[in-house]
This record gives C-alpha cells, structure tokens and sequence, in this order.
C-alpha cells in the first residue's frame, strides 16, 4: 500500500511539473490513435468477442437504433 502511494505521489509532482501543454499534447497523440480506422476495427472486434462471452453483445446495436444508426462522438473537441 505504502510504494502505491509513494508511486501516486511521485506521478502527480511529475504530472504537476510536465504542465497542461504536455497534457493536451498526449491526449492529441491519444485521439489520433484512438480514431485511427485501424484500430476502430480491432475496438469493434473485441468488443464483439466480449460481447459475445458475456451476453452484452445487443446493447450496442440497441443504442445505435435509438440514435438511427448514427455514432456519437465519444468526447468534445474545444
């Protein structure tokens, strides 16, 4: 419990001193992967099987009905 803590803190001083600029500059890096079509595919792939293995598989196309086949967009871009 002690080095998770220690290891926490040692995270947020270096977080802290990387600044916003760094931040968004992952999260730019983060989306670009993210809505790469490459890696959409393996994303609806995976999530098929997971679906398939616990029996959640109809709640995507449930939603996507509701939303008359449209996607929304998982995060705002500012």
């Amino acid at each position: 419990m002690k080095a998770f803590i220690l290891g926490a803190a040692v995270g947020y001083v270096l977080g802290a001193k990387a600044g916003r600029g760094r931040y968004d500059q992952i999260m730019r890096t983060y989306r670009k992967i993210a809505d790469h079509p490459a890696v959409q595919g393996a994303a609806g792939i995976a999530r098929a099987k997971v679906g398939e293995k616990t029996g959640l598989g109809n709640r995507h196309k449930a939603t996507a009905q509701q939303n008359n086949g449209r996607r929304e967009p998982a995060y705002t871009q500012s």
